[in-house]
C-alpha cells in the first residue's frame, strides 16, 4: 500500500500503548510525525513508549507523546478523555482502538461468567464507549482516521476460541456499521486483521509456538500505520496485515 506517510501536525490516539502492536504503532505514528496521546494501564510502558519517542527527536524525528494512564474498564475516564482533547486539541485526527485481551481458551460451556464479560468489557463496551468519546471529535479533523485492531479469529471462529472470537465479531460489525453512518464525512473507519504476531497474547494463546516463526510487531506496525493517511480512500473493510492485502465487505448501497 503506497500512501502519504507524513503525519505531521496530526493528534493520534493508540490504546494498548505500553506493548506490543500498540507500543509500536505509537512509534511509527510519532515517527511520522503526530502527536501520539498514548492510552495504557502499564505506566512503565509508557513511560518506556515516551523515553523511545523523545529519543527519534533528539536524532531529527518531529512525533511527541501525552501519556494517558488509563483502564479501559474505566468508562468514565473514556469519557473524560475525550472531553480532555476536546479543551486541548478541539479535534481528534487519527483513533487507533488496539487495546483488548484474549481471556482464555477453553471450551465455551466451561468459560467463567467474569471471564466472559472482561472480554466483552475490553474488546467490545470499551470500544463503543472509545467511539462515542471521539466521534464528534474526528469528525472535526480535515481527514480523520479510524483503525480498529480486529482479528481472524472473528471469521475463523476456531474451536476454544468462543469468547475472544465473538468479541472481534462484534468489533467488525460495529466498525463497518460507524463507517456506513460517516460515508458522508472526510472520515474513513477500518478495521485490521494483524495476524499471528510476536506478542505476549499470541504466546498464551499458543505456548507451542515457535515465536521466531512469526511477524515482530514493528513489522506489522508499519502496515497498519499507513491506514492513517490522510490520502486513504477505503472505509467499512478489513485489512490484513501480515499478507498486506483487503479483504471486503461491501455495505449495502
Amino acid at each position: 500500500m503506497t500512501l502519504s506517510s507524513d503525519l505531521t501536525g496530526r493528534t493520534a490516539v493508540v490504546t494498548g500503548a505500553s506493548r506490543g502492536i500498540g507500543y509500536h504503532i505509537a512509534k511509527h505514528l510519532a515517527a511520522s510525525g503526530a502527536h501520539v496521546i498514548a492510552v495504557a494501564r502499564t505506566v512503565g510502558g509508557l513511560e518506556e513508549l515516551d523515553d523511545e519517542i523523545r529519543a527519534e527527536k533528539t536524532r531529527g524525528g518531529k512525533g511527541e507523546a501525552t501519556l494517558v494512564p488509563l483502564d479501559l474498564a474505566d468508562m468514565e475516564g473514556i469519557d473524560r478523555l475525550g472531553g480532555a482533547i476536546h479543551e486541548r486539541w478541539g479535534k481528534l485526527d487519527i483513533m487507533v482502538a488496539n487495546a483488548g485481551i484474549l481471556g482464555v481458551i477453553s471450551p465455551i460451556g466451561h468459560v467463567e461468567a467474569k471471564v466472559f464479560e472482561k472480554v466483552m468489557t475490553i474488546n467490545v463496551t470499551s470500544t463503543w464507549r472509545l467511539i462515542r468519546s471521539l466521534d464528534p471529535l474526528l469528525r472535526q479533523s480535515d481527514a480523520g482516521r479510524a483503525i480498529l485492531i480486529s482479528s481472524g479469529a472473528a471469521h475463523s471462529a476456531r474451536a476454544f476460541w468462543g469468547p475472544y472470537a465473538a468479541s472481534k465479531a462484534a468489533l467488525e460489525a460495529m466498525t463497518r456499521s460507524w463507517a456506513d453512518e460517516t460515508r458522508n464525512y472526510p472520515l474513513r473507519i477500518n478495521a485490521v486483521d494483524p495476524g499471528a504476531t510476536r506478542t505476549a497474547m499470541r504466546a498464551l494463546a499458543v505456548p507451542g509456538e515457535d515465536p521466531d516463526t512469526l511477524p515482530h510487531p514493528s513489522e506489522i506496525a508499519a502496515r497498519i500505520t499507513a491506514l492513517a493517511s490522510p490520502e486513504l480512500t477505503r472505509t467499512g473493510e478489513i485489512y490484513q496485515a501480515r499478507h498486506d492485502r483487503w479483504v471486503s465487505y461491501r455495505m449495502p448501497e
